[in-house]
């Protein structure tokens, strides 16, 4: 069962203004990643369901992350389907990200109430996607639908909507300030976080570094 509501995880989502994005399949190396951007600063964190046995990856984390990370707001992304919605929900996912708009996947969301976030590319698609009932509209890929000019073409007709920007997003300045000056809800960082040193290990005390820094030039951002 979710240890955050939908509220709450909205909420944080627009508190700190970015979601770190990761999987592996080592469940050490996951606990070490989450730990890192954990200490960094980030309170929401978005296991992606991308390999062999993600969940069962996934729920030994979140057992783990109770305890060692309990304000880190754990939830799945990259599903698609509503069963394997359920099956993460049932594992205690507190959001779910997808990067399509499947209107099965809102009613097993909305039945328990968990946060969901859909992908979308257009106006009717983030129109349908509210109409479901979801508070944070993903945009996927982000750069390729547009970028923040399509994220600042939105907000003219829609401006009650709260967007998340997945791809395209980087931990820099410039990047962010195109992002925010359009008006996101927050954002998706995946790749552009994940740091890793001369051996190709993830780099914990960069990626640490890197968090804090990003999030520290979106509280700026905001004022």
């Amino acid at each position: 069962m979710a240890k955050f509501t939908r509220i709450e995880v909205a909420q944080k989502m627009k508190e700190t203004g970015m979601i770190p994005v990761f999987f592996h399949k080592d469940l050490d190396v996951c606990k070490q990643v989450l730990k890192a951007t954990y200490d960094g600063g980030a309170r929401v964190f978005e296991f992606v369901n991308r390999g062999d046995f993600a969940h069962e990856v996934f729920g030994e984390l979140i057992k783990w992350a109770a305890t060692e990370t309990p304000e880190m707001i754990l939830g799945i992304g990259s599903v698609v389907d509503a069963p394997t919605t359920a099956l993460y929900i049932q594992l205690g996912a507190n959001f779910v990200v997808s990067p399509i708009m499947n209107p099965e996947m809102a009613k097993v969301c909305n039945r328990r109430k968990i946060a969901w976030s859909p992908g979308c590319g257009s106006l009717s698609e983030i129109s349908m996607a509210e109409e479901l009932g979801c508070e944070v509209v993903k945009i996927f890929p982000g750069q390729q639908v547009g970028g923040p000019d399509f994220v600042k073409a939105v907000k003219g007709p829609f401006p009650w909507s709260s967007i998340m920007p997945t791809g395209g997003v980087k931990p820099e300045r410039e990047n962010l300030t195109e992002w925010f000056n359009a008006g996101v809800h927050c954002v998706g960082m995946g790749s552009q976080l994940m740091i890793k040193d001369a051996d190709g290990n993830f780099d914990l005390e960069a990626i640490k570094n890197k968090t804090k820094e990003a999030l520290a030039i979106i509280a700026e951002l905001r004022g």
